[in-house]
């Protein structure tokens, strides 16, 4: 008999606290979670309250806009590329839609940023983002560190396997309202990020869920917390079929998180993720060092990282 899957109230997501003075027992807080859970928060992160704060405040502001005024930085019906605004419905594999609209724009590298799809309004959209971006790149090179150094390896290792300087940061603003009918719609479908690593934040609104031991787990944060995710770049997850074994630049240590999101039905959701990713024209690979000896021998072969996330979206196999 298969064991059907419920939410689990009794178990939370892990937190690490970056403001230990102990680096080493925060760096090992951070392998232990992405080793066993693939998605954790942090907090006392170093990125200013305020900061993230007005990061909701604008993005908020924005959603709140006249459907005008948001299609003015709409993705173009001919783009290839994600960038811009939005209404996006899905079906999941019940056949109900995915309700949600959504703005995608690069915050760095600045050779990747194209203002087109930044907003004009509010008017400190852009002053916002770009102060966010820098702070979010020193935390996310930090936590990528100390993954590196989990795997035995130098600590700028995970970056460069990324891309080093060409690495992207992709800013998704999900604009989720309130539904009554749950059983029609879903926030975002179970899915495993595709990039590297991710960073969430979200307003008040709980609707984040991660799978942990058959059970779906509410994920709560702290006003300030950032949600880390582990995404496909670092390590596919075993319970997708087409994926299994498939572990990717960490060659099988850590875990990418299986998540989802779900509706309120008063309450609007906003969540912020930023997606850590390679260049689209990137190879990556398990990385060399780990690679030694016939009982540690790559799991899959190197690829382009597009192709890589095409087959990905379209549920195709990689190996």
């Amino acid at each position: 008999m298969v064991k059907k899957e419920s939410a689990l109230k009794t178990m939370d997501v892990p937190i690490v606290d970056l403001s230990n003075p102990n680096e080493d027992l925060v760096a090992r807080a951070v392998v232990k979670a992405s080793e066993e859970w693939g998605i954790f928060q942090v907090v006392n992160h170093g990125i200013p309250p305020e900061l993230i704060r007005r990061l909701k405040e604008v993005g908020t502001k924005f959603f709140e806009l006249p459907e005008t005024e948001k299609e003015a930085v709409a993705k173009p019906e001919d783009s290839v590329d994600v960038e811009g605004y939005r209404t996006k419905y899905q079906k999941d594999l019940e056949g109900r839609n995915a309700w949600v609209d959504h703005l995608f724009h690069r915050i760095w590298p600045p050779s990747r940023v194209s203002y087109r799809f930044w907003p004009k309004l509010p008017m400190d959209y852009r002053e916002v983002n770009e102060d966010y971006a820098k702070h979010l790149k020193k935390l996310s090179e930090k936590i990528m560190e100390w993954l590196s150094e989990g795997l035995g390896l130098r600590r700028e290792a995970l970056i460069e396997g990324l891309g080093g300087e060409t690495v992207e940061y992709l800013m998704k603003i999900n604009y989720y309202p309130p539904c009554p009918d749950q059983d029609l719609v879903i926030g975002a479908p179970d899915h495993t990020d595709v990039n590297g690593i991710t960073f969430l934040v979200a307003n008040e609104a709980l609707g984040l869920q991660a799978f942990k031991d058959n059970h779906w787990i509410d994920v709560k944060y702290t006003t300030s917390g950032i949600i880390v995710i582990v995404g496909d770049q670092f390590h596919n997850h075993e319970n997708l079929k087409s994926y299994s074994d498939s572990k990717r630049m960490s060659n099988g240590k850590y875990m990418s998180a299986k998540h989802r999101a779900t509706m309120d039905k008063e309450k609007t959701r906003i969540s912020w993720p930023v997606f850590v990713e390679s260049s689209l024209d990137h190879e990556f690979a398990p990385l060399r060092e780990l690679i030694t000896g016939e009982d540690n021998a790559p799991k899959f072969k190197p690829y382009v990282y597009k192709d890589f996330k095409f087959r990905k979206l379209k549920k195709l196999p990689l190996d």
